[in-house]
């Protein structure tokens, strides 16, 4: 039996958009566009779950497209989640991260993680790196363990070489590319 036969399958006619030469995959679970399927949310939660390691303190991701995934997953573990935001607050202890991805640069705010926090991370895509890089150094600073990382989309070739800079094991559900205009999947 097929764990990802529904997310496999959202594949087939997913629009690609360019940004500079940045081509980018529009779909359910990267951009809530076109309408999200709760069956294909729940099968990757489901499968992220199973692969991930959520013996943890906390979950965390990014806005806005980790939303879902992580509050989905707090829900069936138990585990409290922090969402990493695009806005300050100006809250004790608020830590600013720059973001740099493959189509844009921005800064990103951490709150509610404290020096000692086991912390597995879950998002949508790693794509450039740059996003996950950012955070697991700014959430290394503040003192936390990056206990796992578990992401649905694989759109890199550089994952192998990211883990080794990072030191830390990426789990990934889907590769994917952008081939001809269209979305292929690829090993991982």
């Amino acid at each position: 039996m097929d764990r990802l036969a529904r997310l496999r399958a959202s594949l087939k006619g997913c629009p690609v958009v360019k940004f500079g030469e940045y081509n980018y995959f529009v779909h359910p679970i990267t951009d809530g566009i076109p309408l999200g399927d709760p069956k294909m949310l729940s099968e990757v939660v489901d499968e992220m779950r199973r692969v991930g390691d959520f013996r943890c303190d906390k979950i965390i991701t990014i806005e806005s497209m980790g939303f879902p995934l992580a509050a989905l997953l707090s829900v069936e573990t138990g585990v409290p989640y922090v969402f990493i935001r695009k806005r300050q607050y100006g809250l004790p202890g608020e830590v600013s991260v720059q973001q740099v991805t493959g189509y844009s640069e921005k800064k990103l705010y951490i709150n509610n993680i404290g020096k000692g926090d086991r912390v597995t991370f879950v998002d949508d895509v790693v794509s450039t790196g740059g996003s996950l890089r950012a955070v697991v150094k700014a959430l290394r600073g503040i003192g936390a363990e990056i206990h796992d990382i578990v992401i649905v989309f694989e759109k890199t070739k550089r994952k192998r070489e990211l883990e080794s800079e990072l030191g830390v094991r990426i789990k990934t559900l889907l590769g994917v590319d952008v081939v001809d205009g269209k979305v292929v999947e690829m090993p991982i």
